[in-house]
């Protein structure tokens, strides 16, 4: 899922743009193929025009000057993972980062499971842990941004909780549970023990003690968190407030005349990192292991509450769906009748694979129609979030944590829209104005 930037603009100044890579999508799209072939200077030079073309052009109400507060948090390493045989594919014990929460959120925590796609075969797995996404070892810090924001005034529901972001090394969406290492290789596929292990320690540093409790992923890592949430809820008897939510991960299976990658993936991924057990036997008795990968068959078997929060156009998920550098046209608004009617499919498609709106408490819905992908950290902060009929992300997903509204929410627009803005900024202005609202089914 490749590298996504999160800008920052430090007084409308290109000095002081930061870009932040994030392995969880393939942001190597043919537009930005395009800008470095036609680009004859230095990389740093062509990331701050591309930042700086981002930003003008990003869908935001808000507030221009507005900056965002992200910060490095060290990795955390698990203590006693290796002895319980929770460890990355490397064989290297896991790794977190966390910070504390202060005032009335000291009792509030979210913990994240992150994404970054998953390897599927052995050779695949080989090259994955030799990185950060297969090995504690080469971990540094991380930057909390967004959602994970200190900043009360871009952050106001969320700053002050603890939180924790775990870290991904096992390639296998932490389902994995294969005792047997080849000693060619020495590859293990222990996710699931991973998770265990991280919330083990979790809960010796106050997380047993939390009043309320937030269990969230993206993109790879938003179906564990649906796969994971009801035994997350077993370990906090005592705390009233446990959700959990899913951002970005809701990767539907869209059948022919779709591509089928998400399904041979799965059956790959099943086999190899032994993930059938983790999966609920209320679903593997009726289809396929891999079958079950799919939220859209695993979510109804979900008891604790649950919120969804993607697009409609999901920037990896189409790309991955219906065809690879899709989302080129969608950035220049020049798709074609043809395309804009399998978009159409597909989101028909999508929708029809989300919880029914029967008892949004339960089931919480926020589908917006950008073409972006994970939105926790990325499309959070006040220069970029994600609005749809003036309602944010934030302030849905934190009416529905808290019970103050159960929303479920869809955006009426069809088709896609580009999150950057398209190419000509006039164009994309012209467009804006014309947007329509959304369908709020609360």
């Amino acid at each position: 899922m490749g590298y996504m930037g999160y800008f920052f603009n430090l007084g409308g100044s290109l000095l002081g743009w930061i870009f932040i890579w994030d392995k969880q999508i393939n942001f190597t799209t043919n537009i930005l193929k395009s800008r470095m072939m036609m680009a004859n200077t230095y990389l740093q030079v062509l990331c701050l025009s591309i930042c700086s073309l981002a930003i003008i052009n990003t869908v935001s109400s808000a507030n221009e000057n507005y900056l965002p507060e992200a910060y490095h948090v060290s990795k955390t390493i698990v203590k006693n993972a290796v002895a319980k045989g929770a460890v990355c594919l490397d064989g290297s014990p896991p790794a977190y980062h966390f910070e504390p929460g202060f005032g009335d959120g000291a009792e509030t925590w979210l913990v994240q499971l992150s994404g970054g796609e998953w390897c599927r075969d052995v050779e695949a797995c080989l090259d994955r842990s030799k990185s950060d996404l297969g090995s504690s070892n080469v971990m540094g810090s991380w930057w909390f941004t967004g959602m994970f924001s200190k900043n009360q005034s871009g952050n106001p529901e969320f700053y002050n909780w603890n939180k924790v972001f775990i870290r991904y090394c096992d390639g296998g969406g932490f389902t994995g549970d294969v005792e047997y290492v080849d000693p060619a290789t020495k590859l293990h596929f222990r996710g699931a023990r991973i998770f265990k292990a991280v919330l083990d320690e979790l809960l010796e540093k106050g997380l047993k003690t939390a009043k309320s409790a937030l269990l969230s992923g993206s993109s790879a890592g938003g179906f564990p968190a649906m796969l994971h949430c009801d035994y997350f809820r077993t370990l906090l008897p005592n705390t009233p407030r446990v959700k959990c939510m899913n951002d970005a991960g809701y990767f539907i299976n869209p059948k022919e005349p779709f591509l089928t990658n998400f399904t041979e993936l799965y059956t790959s991924l099943v086999t190899l990192h032994g993930s059938a057990k983790a999966l609920p036997k209320e679903c593997t008795s009726k289809m396929s292991p891999e079958l079950c990968f799919f939220p859209e068959n695993m979510q109804q078997y979900v008891k604790t509450p649950l919120f969804i929060a993607s697009s409609a156009y999901d920037k990896y998920q189409i790309n991955s769906s219906i065809a690879n550098g899709i989302n080129t046209c969608i950035g220049y608004a020049n798709c074609t009748a043809a395309t804009n009617q399998t978009f159409l499919e597909f989101r028909s498609r999508f929708l029809n694979a989300l919880p029914k709106p029967t008892n949004p408490k339960l089931k919480g819905v926020f589908i917006d129609s950008f073409n972006h992908h994970s939105q926790v950290q990325y499309w959070w902060s006040p220069i970029n979030i994600t609005t749809i009929n003036n309602l944010t992300i934030s302030k849905a997903l934190a009416d529905w944590f808290y019970d103050r509204n159960y929303t479920y929410v869809i955006h009426e627009h069809e088709l896609p829209i580009p999150a950057l803005g398209v190419v000509k900024e006039e164009e994309h202005k012209a467009k804006e104005e014309q947007a329509p609202s959304a369908k709020s089914l609360t």
